[in-house]
């Protein structure tokens, strides 16, 4: 059993090494089980397996946990929205953005409806793992855990939260995979107008070409060593903020300061430092570890009732946009894609947009980093109202 907090830490972040190494080496039959199952969610679950064998000394390795999760939160936070242009968003028109925050308010209802229905099931504090889930699912995971953190949620219920973000997720991209190829007859059903899509998409290409600038050394340590002192700043900020405004707590205020800072970098000329994927990702995959490194498998006994309550919100959502997607008359593509851009984010957003057109992949990207921006405030709102019922 291992007791050292370095030890336990670097065996976390070795085996997120091993995960991530093979799954972009992989093909043919372990290349589709990480298409199904991808690394990310593998370290989440491995983890919890060595925490529910006891590989750990919880207690002896609390110290090196709690010193560690919350800082490398904020600094993963930030890091993450350095890529949230919104000069750029603001180009995809007034139909893309309505067609992303119909999809968010859509997923936001769902939530508070499922919750209603299943709270008998799942129990009344379930609200709390429901939320961290809904900030993964405005999103992406990063947000998830900016939530955990924000609402101080049980690392088992994360658990629950994870479980139908794997299952009911991955469920929902292949049927939008296969929807999409119903957009002709869809579009002729809402009476929509894509000649817009193709003078969007053409303009965002151009954007991402003109950035060619490389990773290097100095892109990757500017961009930690920024991040690292965001969090220890965006810390202290809000200590005080909380001190002086109490209705939030320290860590809802945190989270809310760094995300400005995120904001304001990424129009700066450090949003073009390359890099900043690939920081914000060794930050994601390292906090996923330690999240689940004290969550153990004999305590999901209940989760077939959360995966029914994952599928109550999809229903919810879907049956909700496809009103919406006739009432406004949106195409397929803006509604198919705004949806996967909450749930998915900007690993399957792309997938589902280059699948309708190779050309309007930038847009599946930049939709999907608009839920960074919204994805930690509405997760927590939604915890909140799923509260008040509880």
């Amino acid at each position: 059993m291992i007791t050292n907090g370095f030890t336990y830490v670097a065996v976390l972040l070795f085996m997120a090494a091993v995960l991530v190494s093979l799954e972009k080496s992989a093909k043919g039959a372990l290349a589709k089980f990480f298409k199904f199952i991808p690394a990310v969610v593998l370290c989440y679950l491995i983890s919890m397996l060595l925490c529910t064998f006891k590989v750990w000394d919880l207690a002896a390795t609390k110290p090196a946990y709690s010193n560690l999760k919350n800082n490398l939160t904020y600094a993963m936070v930030f890091a993450m929205l350095l890529r949230c242009d919104i000069r750029k968003i603001i180009k995809l028109g007034p139909r893309m953005l309505i067609g992303f925050f119909s999809a968010s308010i859509t997923i936001m209802i769902g939530f508070v409806i499922a919750f209603l229905i299943m709270k008998g099931f799942i129990g009344s504090d379930a609200w709390m793992g429901l939320g961290a889930l809904c900030g993964s699912w405005l999103g992406g995971s990063g947000n998830m855990v900016a939530v955990q953190s924000a609402l101080n949620i049980s690392e088992a219920d994360m658990g629950y939260a994870l479980v139908i973000d794997s299952i009911d997720y991955s469920l929902w991209v292949v049927f939008l995979l296969w929807a999409i190829n119903l957009a002709p007859k869809f579009n002729k059903w809402t009476k929509a107008d894509t000649t817009e899509l193709d003078a969007v998409s053409s303009r965002l290409a151009d954007d991402a070409k003109a950035n060619t600038k490389q990773i290097s050394f100095q892109s990757l340590i500017l961009l930690i060593g920024i991040s690292f002192l965001v969090s220890a700043v965006g810390s202290n900020i809000g200590t005080w903020l909380n001190k002086t405004l109490p209705f939030l707590d320290k860590a809802t205020w945190t989270i809310l300061f760094i995300t400005v800072l995120g904001l304001c970098g990424a129009v700066s000329p450090l949003g073009k430092t390359a890099g900043s994927s690939e920081v914000s990702n060794l930050l994601l995959y390292s906090v996923i570890c330690l999240l689940a490194s004290r969550a153990s498998l004999t305590e999901l006994t209940d989760a077939p009732a959360w995966i029914i309550t994952g599928f109550i919100i999809l229903a919810i959502h879907g049956v909700l946009m496809l009103l919406i997607c006739k009432l406004l008359k949106i195409d397929l593509f803006t509604g198919a894609v705004a949806s996967l851009a909450n749930i998915g984010g900007t690993a399957s957003a792309p997938v589902l947009a280059g699948s309708y057109s190779g050309s309007l992949v930038p847009v599946g990207i930049l939709m999907a980093l608009m839920g960074y921006v919204i994805g930690t405030p509405f997760g927590i709102l939604t915890a909140n109202i799923m509260r008040i019922f509880a």
